[in-house]
Protein backbone atom coordinates (compact mmCIF):
# COMPACT_ATOMS: atom_id res chain seq x y z
CA UNK A 1 0.00 0.00 0.00
CA UNK A 2 1.15 3.40 -1.53
CA UNK A 3 1.64 5.80 1.68
CA UNK A 4 0.61 9.44 1.20
CA UNK A 5 2.89 12.25 0.23
CA UNK A 6 4.89 13.80 2.75
CA UNK A 7 3.33 17.73 2.46
CA UNK A 8 5.87 20.81 2.41
CA UNK A 9 4.92 24.07 2.98
CA UNK A 10 7.42 26.97 1.07
CA UNK A 11 9.38 26.69 -1.53
CA UNK A 12 12.57 28.56 -0.19
CA UNK A 13 16.34 27.12 0.73
CA UNK A 14 14.66 24.80 3.46
CA UNK A 15 11.41 23.80 2.22
CA UNK A 16 13.32 22.69 -1.49
CA UNK A 17 16.11 21.15 1.10
CA UNK A 18 13.92 18.52 2.91
CA UNK A 19 11.98 18.04 0.09
CA UNK A 20 14.92 16.88 -1.83
CA UNK A 21 15.99 14.46 1.35
CA UNK A 22 12.62 13.14 1.82
CA UNK A 23 13.14 12.39 -2.18
CA UNK A 24 16.31 10.66 -1.90
CA UNK A 25 14.60 8.29 0.28
CA UNK A 26 11.92 7.41 -2.44
CA UNK A 27 9.33 9.32 -0.31
CA UNK A 28 6.30 11.36 -2.13
CA UNK A 29 6.81 14.50 -1.79
CA UNK A 30 3.91 17.42 -2.05
CA UNK A 31 5.69 20.75 -2.05
CA UNK A 32 3.67 23.95 -1.47
CA UNK A 33 4.47 27.23 -2.56
CA UNK A 34 2.46 30.86 -3.34
CA UNK A 35 4.80 32.62 -5.21
CA UNK A 36 3.91 33.61 -8.33
CA UNK A 37 0.25 33.36 -7.48
CA UNK A 38 0.95 35.67 -4.46
CA UNK A 39 4.18 37.05 -4.05
CA UNK A 40 6.15 39.02 -0.78
CA UNK A 41 7.32 42.41 -0.50
CA UNK A 42 11.17 40.97 -1.16
CA UNK A 43 10.58 38.67 -3.93
CA UNK A 44 10.51 39.59 -7.00
CA UNK A 45 10.10 35.92 -9.05
CA UNK A 46 8.43 32.76 -8.70
CA UNK A 47 11.29 30.48 -8.94
CA UNK A 48 12.29 28.17 -5.91
CA UNK A 49 14.88 29.21 -3.54
CA UNK A 50 15.36 32.83 -4.52
CA UNK A 51 17.83 35.06 -2.50
CA UNK A 52 16.31 38.34 -1.66
CA UNK A 53 18.85 39.98 1.14
CA UNK A 54 22.49 39.40 -0.43
CA UNK A 55 23.85 36.76 -2.88
CA UNK A 56 26.39 35.92 -0.07
CA UNK A 57 26.61 32.80 1.47
CA UNK A 58 29.14 34.37 3.54
CA UNK A 59 32.59 32.63 4.66
CA UNK A 60 34.21 29.70 2.48
CA UNK A 61 37.07 28.90 5.10
CA UNK A 62 37.26 26.74 7.89
CA UNK A 63 38.13 29.75 10.11
CA UNK A 64 34.22 30.33 9.99
CA UNK A 65 31.47 28.06 11.19
CA UNK A 66 29.60 28.83 7.91
CA UNK A 67 32.39 27.67 6.19
CA UNK A 68 32.52 24.48 8.27
CA UNK A 69 28.46 24.27 7.95
CA UNK A 70 28.68 24.03 3.91
CA UNK A 71 31.61 21.63 4.17
CA UNK A 72 29.13 19.16 5.95
CA UNK A 73 25.89 20.02 4.10
CA UNK A 74 28.53 19.04 0.86
CA UNK A 75 29.74 15.59 2.07
CA UNK A 76 26.03 14.42 3.02
CA UNK A 77 24.69 15.19 -0.66
CA UNK A 78 22.73 18.66 -0.04
CA UNK A 79 21.13 19.75 -3.12
CA UNK A 80 21.71 23.48 -1.62
CA UNK A 81 25.24 23.32 -1.96
CA UNK A 82 25.44 21.44 -5.51
CA UNK A 83 23.49 24.45 -6.81
CA UNK A 84 25.88 27.33 -5.09
CA UNK A 85 29.10 25.42 -6.48
CA UNK A 86 27.75 25.37 -9.82
CA UNK A 87 26.82 28.96 -9.93
CA UNK A 88 29.24 30.32 -7.59
CA UNK A 89 30.75 33.84 -8.80
CA UNK A 90 34.18 35.64 -7.60
CA UNK A 91 33.81 37.20 -3.89
CA UNK A 92 37.49 36.85 -2.18
CA UNK A 93 37.40 34.67 0.77
CA UNK A 94 33.58 34.19 0.26
CA UNK A 95 31.12 32.03 -1.60
CA UNK A 96 28.72 33.99 -3.59
CA UNK A 97 26.58 33.09 -6.04
CA UNK A 98 24.34 34.13 -9.20
CA UNK A 99 21.15 34.51 -7.71
CA UNK A 100 19.38 33.43 -10.90
CA UNK A 101 21.22 30.75 -12.27
CA UNK A 102 21.17 29.45 -8.40
CA UNK A 103 17.65 29.61 -8.00
CA UNK A 104 16.64 28.35 -11.52
CA UNK A 105 18.82 25.35 -11.04
CA UNK A 106 16.95 24.94 -7.75
CA UNK A 107 13.72 24.98 -9.45
CA UNK A 108 14.47 22.45 -12.17
CA UNK A 109 15.69 19.98 -9.61
CA UNK A 110 12.90 20.06 -7.55
CA UNK A 111 10.02 20.25 -10.82
CA UNK A 112 11.79 17.64 -12.29
CA UNK A 113 11.95 14.96 -9.49
CA UNK A 114 10.10 12.23 -10.20
CA UNK A 115 8.92 11.75 -6.33
CA UNK A 116 8.30 15.30 -5.68
CA UNK A 117 4.62 16.99 -7.17
CA UNK A 118 5.33 21.27 -6.98
CA UNK A 119 1.87 23.30 -5.89
CA UNK A 120 1.80 26.84 -7.09
CA UNK A 121 -0.89 27.67 -4.15
CA UNK A 122 -0.99 29.52 -1.13
CA UNK A 123 -1.37 27.02 2.03
CA UNK A 124 -3.22 29.30 4.80
CA UNK A 125 -4.42 26.15 7.38
CA UNK A 126 -1.54 23.52 8.42
CA UNK A 127 -1.94 20.40 6.47
CA UNK A 128 -3.28 17.22 7.30
CA UNK A 129 -0.95 14.21 7.58
CA UNK A 130 1.82 12.84 9.49
CA UNK A 131 4.67 14.10 8.86
CA UNK A 132 4.10 17.45 8.02
CA UNK A 133 6.88 19.77 7.32
CA UNK A 134 6.79 23.62 7.45
CA UNK A 135 9.35 25.63 6.01
CA UNK A 136 7.05 29.01 5.09
CA UNK A 137 10.30 31.34 5.71
CA UNK A 138 10.67 34.62 7.25
CA UNK A 139 7.74 35.82 5.12
CA UNK A 140 5.25 33.84 6.02
CA UNK A 141 1.82 35.16 5.01
CA UNK A 142 -0.57 36.08 7.68
CA UNK A 143 -3.42 33.84 7.69
CA UNK A 144 -0.43 30.35 8.04
CA UNK A 145 1.42 32.51 10.63
CA UNK A 146 -1.54 33.04 12.44
CA UNK A 147 -2.13 29.24 12.63
CA UNK A 148 1.08 28.54 13.94
CA UNK A 149 0.34 31.29 16.53
CA UNK A 150 -2.26 29.49 18.01
CA UNK A 151 -0.14 26.18 18.10
CA UNK A 152 2.44 27.55 19.90
CA UNK A 153 0.91 30.04 22.41
CA UNK A 154 3.29 32.58 21.14
CA UNK A 155 1.82 36.38 20.42
CA UNK A 156 4.21 37.91 18.63
CA UNK A 157 5.80 35.63 16.15
CA UNK A 158 7.75 38.60 13.97
CA UNK A 159 10.92 40.99 14.21
CA UNK A 160 11.73 42.83 10.95
CA UNK A 161 14.64 42.52 8.45
CA UNK A 162 15.86 44.80 5.76
CA UNK A 163 17.80 44.24 1.94
CA UNK A 164 20.33 46.52 0.59
CA UNK A 165 20.15 48.12 -2.61
CA UNK A 166 21.59 46.85 -6.28
CA UNK A 167 23.52 48.91 -8.70
CA UNK A 168 24.33 47.99 -12.56
CA UNK A 169 27.74 47.79 -13.04
CA UNK A 170 27.83 49.82 -15.78
CA UNK A 171 26.22 53.17 -14.30
CA UNK A 172 29.60 53.51 -11.51
CA UNK A 173 32.68 55.79 -12.26
CA UNK A 174 35.47 53.61 -12.29
CA UNK A 175 37.82 57.03 -12.02
CA UNK A 176 36.55 56.97 -8.68
CA UNK A 177 35.24 53.70 -7.42
CA UNK A 178 38.21 51.06 -6.87
CA UNK A 179 38.58 47.49 -6.87
CA UNK A 180 40.50 45.55 -4.26
CA UNK A 181 39.72 43.16 -1.34
CA UNK A 182 40.99 44.07 2.27
CA UNK A 183 44.27 43.15 2.47
CA UNK A 184 44.07 41.79 -0.71
CA UNK A 185 42.84 38.83 0.35
CA UNK A 186 40.59 36.65 -2.56
CA UNK A 187 41.88 39.58 -5.01
CA UNK A 188 40.06 42.39 -6.80
CA UNK A 189 36.78 41.28 -6.06
CA UNK A 190 35.37 44.21 -4.34
CA UNK A 191 34.29 47.79 -5.75
CA UNK A 192 35.50 50.54 -3.22
CA UNK A 193 33.41 54.10 -3.07
CA UNK A 194 36.23 55.93 -1.15
CA UNK A 195 35.50 58.68 1.37
CA UNK A 196 37.32 61.68 3.14
CA UNK A 197 36.84 62.92 6.40
CA UNK A 198 34.07 65.58 5.22
CA UNK A 199 32.26 63.48 2.52
CA UNK A 200 31.93 60.86 5.42
CA UNK A 201 30.27 63.09 7.91
CA UNK A 202 28.13 64.61 5.33
CA UNK A 203 26.54 61.14 4.37
CA UNK A 204 26.28 59.98 8.00
CA UNK A 205 24.44 63.48 8.62
CA UNK A 206 22.01 63.31 5.15
CA UNK A 207 21.41 59.25 6.46
CA UNK A 208 20.35 60.31 9.53
CA UNK A 209 17.77 63.34 8.10
CA UNK A 210 16.56 61.10 5.52
CA UNK A 211 12.64 59.83 5.30
CA UNK A 212 12.11 56.52 6.46
CA UNK A 213 9.28 53.94 6.00
CA UNK A 214 7.60 53.92 8.93
CA UNK A 215 6.31 50.56 10.59
CA UNK A 216 2.34 50.42 10.90
CA UNK A 217 1.38 51.26 14.11
CA UNK A 218 0.36 47.95 15.57
CA UNK A 219 3.60 46.50 14.20
CA UNK A 220 6.46 46.07 16.48
CA UNK A 221 9.72 47.04 14.69
CA UNK A 222 12.25 44.51 16.02
CA UNK A 223 15.68 43.96 13.99
CA UNK A 224 17.91 41.10 14.00
CA UNK A 225 21.41 42.87 15.36
CA UNK A 226 23.18 41.29 12.61
CA UNK A 227 21.08 42.89 9.84
CA UNK A 228 20.29 45.99 10.87
CA UNK A 229 19.52 49.33 8.45
CA UNK A 230 21.87 51.60 7.55
CA UNK A 231 20.49 54.67 9.62
CA UNK A 232 19.92 52.19 12.73
CA UNK A 233 23.94 51.61 12.96
CA UNK A 234 24.53 55.55 12.14
CA UNK A 235 22.10 56.61 14.70
CA UNK A 236 24.39 55.06 17.28
CA UNK A 237 27.08 57.56 16.94
CA UNK A 238 28.47 59.26 14.02
CA UNK A 239 32.10 56.67 13.69
CA UNK A 240 29.55 53.40 13.63
CA UNK A 241 29.60 53.19 9.95
CA UNK A 242 33.72 53.84 9.82
CA UNK A 243 34.37 50.91 12.61
CA UNK A 244 31.33 48.94 10.62
CA UNK A 245 30.34 48.01 7.45
CA UNK A 246 32.49 51.06 6.05
CA UNK A 247 35.76 50.32 7.55
CA UNK A 248 38.80 51.21 5.66
CA UNK A 249 41.37 49.00 7.10
CA UNK A 250 43.57 47.38 4.27
CA UNK A 251 42.45 49.20 1.33
CA UNK A 252 44.23 51.71 -0.43
CA UNK A 253 42.78 54.36 -3.13
CA UNK A 254 45.16 54.10 -5.79
CA UNK A 255 44.43 57.91 -7.05
CA UNK A 256 46.31 58.82 -3.77
CA UNK A 257 48.45 55.74 -2.52
CA UNK A 258 46.28 56.67 1.08
CA UNK A 259 43.71 54.83 3.36
CA UNK A 260 40.47 56.60 2.71
CA UNK A 261 38.52 57.88 5.94
CA UNK A 262 36.08 55.55 4.81
CA UNK A 263 34.75 52.97 2.14
CA UNK A 264 31.38 51.97 0.85
CA UNK A 265 32.04 48.48 -0.63
CA UNK A 266 30.13 46.62 -3.51
CA UNK A 267 29.76 43.28 -3.89
CA UNK A 268 29.72 41.07 -7.32
CA UNK A 269 25.53 39.69 -7.28
CA UNK A 270 25.31 38.01 -10.64
CA UNK A 271 27.60 35.42 -12.89
CA UNK A 272 28.37 38.02 -15.40
CA UNK A 273 29.47 41.00 -12.98
CA UNK A 274 26.92 43.41 -14.15
CA UNK A 275 25.09 44.27 -10.83
CA UNK A 276 26.80 44.79 -7.70
CA UNK A 277 24.68 45.03 -4.07
CA UNK A 278 25.81 47.95 -1.85
CA UNK A 279 27.56 45.69 1.11
CA UNK A 280 26.49 46.40 4.84
CA UNK A 281 23.32 49.03 3.10
CA UNK A 282 20.36 47.76 4.15
CA UNK A 283 18.01 50.04 4.67
CA UNK A 284 14.42 51.28 5.04
CA UNK A 285 15.21 54.70 3.66
CA UNK A 286 12.15 55.26 1.23
CA UNK A 287 12.84 54.38 -2.14
CA UNK A 288 12.98 58.11 -3.49
CA UNK A 289 15.72 59.20 -0.63
CA UNK A 290 17.62 56.07 -1.78
CA UNK A 291 18.27 56.92 -5.34
CA UNK A 292 18.77 60.63 -3.71
CA UNK A 293 21.42 59.59 -0.79
CA UNK A 294 23.45 56.78 -2.64
CA UNK A 295 24.27 58.72 -5.56
CA UNK A 296 25.91 61.83 -3.55
CA UNK A 297 28.19 59.11 -2.75
CA UNK A 298 31.70 59.42 -5.05
CA UNK A 299 31.52 57.60 -8.62
CA UNK A 300 27.81 56.84 -7.82
CA UNK A 301 26.67 59.90 -8.77
CA UNK A 302 24.96 58.44 -12.10
CA UNK A 303 24.15 55.03 -10.54
CA UNK A 304 21.29 53.03 -11.70
CA UNK A 305 19.16 50.92 -9.28
CA UNK A 306 17.95 47.16 -10.14
CA UNK A 307 16.91 47.05 -7.08
CA UNK A 308 16.36 49.44 -4.02
CA UNK A 309 16.33 48.57 -0.55
CA UNK A 310 13.39 47.57 1.24
CA UNK A 311 11.92 45.99 5.28
CA UNK A 312 10.06 43.14 5.64
CA UNK A 313 8.70 40.77 8.28
CA UNK A 314 10.89 37.92 9.31
CA UNK A 315 8.72 35.24 11.28
CA UNK A 316 10.32 33.07 13.81
CA UNK A 317 9.44 30.51 16.61
CA UNK A 318 10.65 30.87 19.97
CA UNK A 319 12.53 27.32 19.57
CA UNK A 320 13.20 26.70 22.96
CA UNK A 321 10.31 26.56 23.83
CA UNK A 322 7.94 25.20 20.73
CA UNK A 323 10.09 22.53 19.30
CA UNK A 324 11.88 19.40 19.95
CA UNK A 325 15.35 18.63 19.56
CA UNK A 326 14.47 17.25 15.90
CA UNK A 327 12.60 20.30 15.10
CA UNK A 328 9.13 19.30 15.97
CA UNK A 329 5.98 21.27 17.58
CA UNK A 330 6.13 20.28 21.03
CA UNK A 331 2.58 20.46 21.10
CA UNK A 332 1.95 18.48 17.80
CA UNK A 333 4.91 16.12 16.96
CA UNK A 334 3.56 15.20 13.62
CA UNK A 335 4.97 18.80 12.90
CA UNK A 336 8.38 19.58 11.71
CA UNK A 337 9.55 23.16 11.21
CA UNK A 338 12.50 23.87 8.95
CA UNK A 339 14.69 27.31 7.58
CA UNK A 340 14.46 30.63 9.43
CA UNK A 341 10.97 30.03 10.58
CA UNK A 342 13.12 28.28 13.65
CA UNK A 343 15.08 30.87 14.71
CA UNK A 344 17.85 29.96 12.78
CA UNK A 345 19.77 33.10 10.44
CA UNK A 346 21.21 33.06 7.20
CA UNK A 347 20.89 31.28 3.90
CA UNK A 348 23.21 28.32 4.69
CA UNK A 349 21.46 27.61 8.51
CA UNK A 350 18.17 27.77 6.93
CA UNK A 351 19.15 25.40 4.03
CA UNK A 352 20.85 23.40 6.90
CA UNK A 353 17.86 23.18 9.04
CA UNK A 354 15.48 22.28 5.95
CA UNK A 355 18.28 19.41 5.32
CA UNK A 356 17.73 18.11 9.32
CA UNK A 357 14.12 18.29 9.37
CA UNK A 358 14.31 16.23 5.86
CA UNK A 359 15.95 13.86 7.49
CA UNK A 360 13.70 13.59 10.79
CA UNK A 361 10.79 13.43 9.00
CA UNK A 362 11.82 10.51 6.75
CA UNK A 363 12.65 8.61 9.59
CA UNK A 364 9.54 9.32 11.34
CA UNK A 365 7.41 8.23 8.25
CA UNK A 366 9.78 4.99 7.62
CA UNK A 367 9.50 4.24 11.80
CA UNK A 368 12.88 4.74 12.82
CA UNK A 369 14.67 6.89 14.58
CA UNK A 370 17.19 9.60 13.25
CA UNK A 371 19.46 10.52 15.82
CA UNK A 372 20.96 14.21 16.00
CA UNK A 373 24.40 14.92 14.31
CA UNK A 374 27.10 15.55 17.51
CA UNK A 375 27.18 18.60 18.75
CA UNK A 376 30.66 18.98 17.83
CA UNK A 377 29.47 19.65 14.57
CA UNK A 378 28.39 22.57 12.84
CA UNK A 379 24.65 20.95 12.35
CA UNK A 380 24.88 19.25 15.60
CA UNK A 381 25.54 22.66 17.30
CA UNK A 382 23.28 24.73 15.30
CA UNK A 383 20.39 22.49 16.31
CA UNK A 384 21.56 22.37 19.53
CA UNK A 385 21.31 26.26 20.00
CA UNK A 386 17.79 25.96 18.98
CA UNK A 387 17.14 23.11 21.64
CA UNK A 388 18.65 23.96 24.59
CA UNK A 389 19.21 28.11 24.93
CA UNK A 390 17.37 30.35 26.61
CA UNK A 391 13.92 30.52 26.07
CA UNK A 392 13.28 33.84 27.43
CA UNK A 393 14.73 36.68 24.80
CA UNK A 394 15.16 34.20 22.15
CA UNK A 395 17.02 35.77 19.14
CA UNK A 396 17.59 34.34 15.73
CA UNK A 397 20.93 33.50 15.70
CA UNK A 398 23.95 32.06 12.64
CA UNK A 399 26.17 29.06 13.20
CA UNK A 400 29.94 30.30 14.98
CA UNK A 401 32.41 28.06 16.71
CA UNK A 402 31.07 29.99 19.73
CA UNK A 403 27.92 27.59 19.86
CA UNK A 404 29.96 24.66 19.77
CA UNK A 405 31.67 23.01 22.68
CA UNK A 406 35.04 23.06 23.76
CA UNK A 407 38.13 21.52 22.96
CA UNK A 408 40.09 19.43 25.01
CA UNK A 409 43.99 19.60 26.07
CA UNK A 410 46.07 22.45 25.75
CA UNK A 411 45.48 26.11 24.93
CA UNK A 412 44.95 27.14 21.26
CA UNK A 413 45.49 30.88 19.49
CA UNK A 414 42.31 31.39 17.86
CA UNK A 415 42.97 30.39 14.52
CA UNK A 416 44.25 27.29 15.24
CA UNK A 417 41.21 26.73 17.73
CA UNK A 418 38.73 27.10 15.34
CA UNK A 419 40.85 24.52 12.51
CA UNK A 420 41.13 22.19 15.09
CA UNK A 421 36.98 22.41 16.11
CA UNK A 422 36.50 21.68 12.32
CA UNK A 423 38.64 18.67 11.95
CA UNK A 424 37.06 17.63 14.93
CA UNK A 425 33.87 18.34 13.41
CA UNK A 426 34.18 16.54 10.03
CA UNK A 427 36.08 13.39 12.00
CA UNK A 428 33.12 13.39 14.32
CA UNK A 429 29.91 13.88 11.13
CA UNK A 430 31.09 11.38 8.78
CA UNK A 431 30.35 7.96 11.30
CA UNK A 432 27.09 9.98 12.14
CA UNK A 433 26.39 10.29 8.40
CA UNK A 434 27.31 6.59 7.59
CA UNK A 435 24.82 5.39 10.31
CA UNK A 436 22.30 6.98 8.96
CA UNK A 437 22.64 6.61 4.88
CA UNK A 438 23.47 2.68 6.08
CA UNK A 439 19.67 2.97 8.08
CA UNK A 440 17.72 4.37 4.85
CA UNK A 441 19.62 2.28 2.44
CA UNK A 442 18.47 -0.38 4.06
CA UNK A 443 14.80 0.67 4.51
CA UNK A 444 14.76 1.42 0.79
CA UNK A 445 16.54 -2.13 -0.17
CA UNK A 446 12.98 -3.78 1.92
CA UNK A 447 10.27 -1.90 -0.14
Amino acid sequence: MTSPPIPIVGGGLAGCEAAWQLARQELAVELFEMRPQRMTPAHHSGRLGELVCSNSLRGAGMNNAVGLLKEELRRCGSLFMAAADAHAVPAGGALAVDRDGFAEYLTAAIDGHPQITLHREEITEIPAGDPVIIASGPLTADPLAARVAELTGEQHLYFYDAIAPIIEADSIDYDIVFRASRYGKGGDDYLNVPLDRDQYLAFVAALLAAEKVAPRNFEKAVHFEGCLPIEELAARGEMTLAFGPMKPVGLRDPRTGKEPFAVVQLRQDDRHATLFNLVGFQTKLTWPEQRRLFRTLPGLENARFARLGSMHRNTFLNAPACLTPTLQLKADERLFFAGQITGVEGYVESAACGFLAGLFAAGRRLGITIPPPPPTTALGALLNHLATTTAHGFQPMNVTYGLFPPLEGRHRKRADRRLAMAERALHDLEPWWQTVARDFAALRSLR
